[in-house]
């Protein structure tokens, strides 16, 4: 009988072992702030007003909400902050969060960005990882008439065209690079191209090791499905998949559209429903051979795979398994995952400070929308400030 793993994610030392007692003061009023639904929702609301109104209010963020949540402004700056997180075992995705103008010019420079990233990430063994999203390199609105079964005219197929190139471009380089690519999850009315772009990848650069990883959303009511029948086709076909279960990012508009629409609620009725898929999907990857991106903060999920892990022999320095959380959130479970030896690969977003704002507005609404997450956050910053106080 294999011995059960023995972690702790309430070990505080190990988990915020990279924090300054400064460090941690800061910690304790972002999570404070966030804490308080009315003064997050007014301060990101202030701070995407002075960006429009120009008023100089950079400097406070990167001091404040941008300085936890991302890694710089450039790559260069942001690998510091990568370069810190392998000192205590913990490895980085270099991600650039910013949204473009949706026009052929910001997707050939958001192409040449990535490039860039996977290019860096190459030259260190603590980013194993690249990461894009697919609706920055191509428009969306083709995608959508494609899976709807619309014709698509001259000019929509060649863009399209240009689009499935970028997308074979990174996955390419990351394939000569020697290192991996994460495709991420979108909405579902158009998710279906992205995944058929992906497995396409797959087919292509999968073959000797698992270098291309789709994302399934597990708030999605047919994603368990959905990767049974992948794994099915990649097994069929004779290249490894690779998978990385979410619980989700877009519940409220895809319920809206649903219903304005007329068309089935592609969503889960509950959340104890899509916990449920995402641990039935991080077991079926385990048993069947799927290469696995775990990327959760719920520490059940966590914990429930480093015991699948053990009872199926899968070593936890072995490139099967990789557990995944944001920068600045989840810290607990990261930094003690990688202290026991585990895979662990945080997503470190970077951009112009004015640029990220869309993506600071998302991750305070879910630290305040996650059930508890901001508050759990909270408290363990706060016990750890009394922990140190303590052992003084």
């Amino acid at each position: 009988m294999p011995v059960k793993p023995q972690i702790s994610f309430e070990n505080l030392k190990v988990a915020f072992a990279s924090k300054s007692d400064a460090e941690l003061r800061k910690m304790y009023l972002i999570f404070a702030t966030l804490n308080n639904n009315l003064i997050s929702d007014l301060g990101i609301g202030l701070a995407n007003l002075a960006f429009k109104l120009k008023l100089p209010v950079k400097g406070i963020m990167k001091k404040t909400m941008f300085g936890h949540f991302c890694g710089g402004e450039t790559i260069a700056e942001t690998i510091q902050a990568c370069q810190k997180l392998a000192d205590y075992g913990v490895k980085s995705i270099l991600d650039l969060s910013i949204e473009g103008k949706g026009d052929e010019e910001s997707f050939e420079r958001t192409t040449a960005e990535i490039l860039e990233t996977l290019v860096e990430s190459a030259k260190t063994d603590y980013m194993p990882f690249g990461v894009f999203k697919v609706t920055g390199l191509g428009d969306y609105h083709i995608m959508t008439k494609i899976q709807a079964g619309e014709k698509l005219n001259t000019d929509e197929e060649l863009a399209f065209e240009r689009l499935r190139g970028r997308v074979d471009k990174l996955c390419k380089a990351a394939h000569d690079l020697g290192i991996k690519i994460l495709s991420d999850a979108e909405e579902t009315w158009f998710q279906d191209v992205i995944d058929d772009l992906t497995y396409e990848m797959m087919e292509k650069y999968n073959t000797e090791r698992c270098v291309v990883y789709n994302t399934y959303q597990m708030y999605r009511h047919d994603s368990l499905e959905r990767l049974k029948k992948a794994q099915a086709v990649a097994a069929d076909k004779g290249y490894l998949l690779g998978a990385k279960p979410v619980r989700g990012a877009y519940m409220e508009k895809e319920r809206e559209r649903a219903e304005e629409m007329g068309y089935q609620d592609p969503i889960q009725p509950n959340k104890a429903a899509t916990d449920r898929d995402y641990d039935e999907a991080i077991k079926f990857a385990v048993e069947n051979g799927v290469y696995l991106v775990c990327a959760t903060h719920n520490e059940k999920s966590s914990l429930q795979l480093t015991e699948l892990m053990n009872i199926n022999g899968i070593d936890p320095k072995s490139d099967r398994v990789f557990f995944s959380q944001l920068y600045g959130m989840s810290d607990n479970i990261s930094f003690n995952l990688a202290n026991a030896g585990y895979n662990v690969v945080k997503y470190v977003p970077y951009g112009p400070v004015e640029k990220v704002m869309p993506y600071l507005t998302r991750r305070a609404a879910e630290n305040t929308s996650i059930a508890g997450q901001s508050s759990r956050e909270f408290e363990l910053v706060k016990r750890e400030m009394k922990r140190r106080k303590s052992s003084r």
